[in-house]
């Protein structure tokens, strides 16, 4: 039941309030939606724990700098491996920035924007 984070090796996974994860013969995680949250527009920042806010963004922040740290050890470019020229973030659903990487953050300005003009130019087609 959600709200939860599920993690493993390779992966981490948000289950959302309303919903509810379980793990496939296959070990597929499935993820449903109950039909009271599907078109849901409940604001979870009004009402929100305090030490489950800080968990969350402190586990997004993690999930950042993972992503950066991959990034750094598969790359064969002098510029991301040694200098760190690079940013890794998170974002909403909207495009709004949920968590970056500390490390060259000046690409995040623009980052934000360059998401959301893609997520409108796409939309739903995004795949």
């Amino acid at each position: 039941e959600g709200p939860a984070i599920i993690l493993d090796s390779i992966a981490t996974i948000l289950v959302e309030p309303g919903c509810t994860a379980y793990v496939s013969a296959n070990g597929d995680v499935l993820i449903q939606i109950h039909e009271a949250t599907k078109g849901s527009t409940h604001s979870s920042t009004l009402d929100a724990d305090p030490i489950q806010l800080s968990i969350f963004s402190h586990r997004f922040m993690s999930i950042a700098e993972q992503m950066g740290r991959t990034l750094q050890r598969t790359s064969v470019s002098v510029n991301i491996k040694e200098r760190l020229d690079f940013s890794c973030a998170l974002f909403s659903p909207s495009g709004g920035l949920v968590a970056n990487a500390p490390h060259i953050p000046v690409h995040l300005g623009s980052m934000q924007d360059a998401v959301r003009f893609q997520k409108d130019h796409w939309g739903d087609d995004i795949n």
